[in-house]
C-alpha cells in the first residue's frame, strides 16, 4: 500500500524547531520528499548567528526514519535566498509539489512603544517570507503546467494565528502579518486553482518557543500527549498537503489539541440603509450607537471569543 505523499517532494520552512519540525517530519512519514529549511538563529526575536544546526539536525532524522531529506539553511525573508529554496528543491527532486510556509519570529511591543525595526522585521520574516516562497513555487507550478497542457499538482500550507483572528494587544506587527498571510493565501488560491494547486492556511496552537509566554501558566501533563504539542498540528499539514485535499482551497483552518474548526469568510453581521440620498450624521448616531450599545464599555470585535474558544 503506497503512502499518501509518496512520490511528492516538500518544503516546509522555518523546520528546524517546534512547528515547522513536526511539519517536516509528518511529510516524510506519510511519504515525500524534503527539503527543510531554517535559518537557525537562536533567538525567536531573529537574533543570533545563523546556524546550519537545526535544520541539518531535522534532515538527519528524517533519514534515520528512513526517509528522504536534506537541509536548506538560507533565509526566506530574503527574495534570493527563498528563490534558490525552491531551484534547490527542484535540481534535487525532479519538481516541487508542496510547500509549507511556517517561519516567523517574534518581537513583541504595544502599539504605542513599537520601534520601526520590530515592526519592519516581523512584517519581514512572517509576511515577505510567505510571499517570496509562493511567487517562486507559483512560477515553477505555472511552467509546469504550461508545459503539460493542464492541471499540476501542487499544494501551499501557509501559517496564520489566532492573533489575526482574535487581536493580540501587544503583538501589532505578528498580527497585522498574520492578517495579511490569510490575504496572501486566499489570492494564491484564487490565482492558482486553474493549474491545479491549492493554497490554505491553518491557525495553529502549540506550545513552542514562539508561545512559550503565552502558554507559561498552562502545565504539562503528567501522562498522555500535552495538548498544545505540536504534534496535534502535523497530521492537518500532512492532510492538506495530499490528494485527499484537492477540493479545499482557500480555507483558514484552527487546530490544536485534537480539535480543527473550519473558519467561515467574514459574514455581514448587520446593515443599515439611509432613509435619503446618503447618511447624516445624526442619522448614523441613531442607528449605530444602540447598535454597539450592548458591549461592555472598552470592548471590541477582538476581545470577544472567536469559533467559541476562549484566545490564549
Amino acid at each position: 500500500m503506497s503512502l499518501p505523499l509518496e512520490g511528492l517532494s516538500a518544503i516546509v520552512t522555518g523546520a528546524g524547531r517546534g512547528l515547522g519540525r513536526v511539519e517536516a517530519l509528518e511529510l516524510a512519514r506519510l511519504g515525500a520528499a524534503v527539503v527543510v529549511n531554517d535559518y537557525g538563529q537562536s533567538g525567536r526575536d531573529g537574533s543570533g548567528e545563523a546556524s546550519a544546526a537545526p535544520a541539518e539536525e531535522v534532515a538527519a532524522e528524517i533519514r534515520a526514519a528512513g526517509g528522504t531529506a536534506l537541509a536548506h539553511t538560507g533565509d526566506v525573508a530574503d527574495f534570493q535566498q527563498a528563490g534558490a529554496l525552491v531551484e534547490l528543491a527542484v535540481a534535487e527532486f525532479g519538481k516541487l509539489d508542496i510547500l509549507v510556509n511556517n517561519a516567523g519570529i517574534l518581537r513583541d511591543r504595544m502599539v504605542f512603544s513599537m520601534a520601526e525595526a520590530e515592526w519592519d522585521s516581523v512584517i519581514r520574516v512572517h509576511l515577505k517570507g510567505h510571499f517570496n516562497t509562493i511567487r517562486f513555487a507559483a512560477a515553477h507550478w505555472r511552467e509546469r503546467s504550461k508545459a503539460v497542457g493542464g492541471p499540476v499538482y501542487g499544494r501551499v500550507v501557509n501559517t496564520s494565528s489566532e492573533a489575526f483572528l482574535a487581536g493580540s494587544a501587544g503583538q501589532p506587527n505578528y498580527a497585522a502579518a498574520k492578517g495579511g498571510i490569510v490575504g496572501l493565501t486566499t489570492s494564491t488560491a484564487l490565482a492558482l486553482a486553474k493549474y491545479g494547486v491549492t493554497a490554505n492556511a491553518i491557525c495553529p496552537r502549540a506550545r513552542t518557543r514562539m508561545t512559550e509566554d503565552v502558554f507559561a501558566g498552562l502545565d504539562r501533563p503528567e501522562d498522555g500527549l500535552d495538548p498544545l504539542a505540536p504534534e496535534h498540528v502535523a497530521p492537518l499539514v500532512g492532510y492538506l498537503a495530499s490528494p485527499a485535499a484537492a477540493r479545499i482551497n482557500g480555507q483558514l483552518l484552527v487546530v490544536h489539541g485534537g480539535m480543527v474548526a473550519v473558519v467561515e469568510r467574514p459574514r455581514v453581521a448587520a446593515k443599515f440603509d439611509s432613509k435619503q440620498e446618503t447618511f447624516t450624521y445624526d442619522e448614523l448616531d441613531a442607528l449605530l450607537t444602540p447598535h454597539y450599545a450592548g458591549l461592555p464599555e472598552g470592548e471590541t470585535f477582538g476581545a470577544v471569543e472567536v469559533l467559541g474558544l476562549k484566545r490564549a
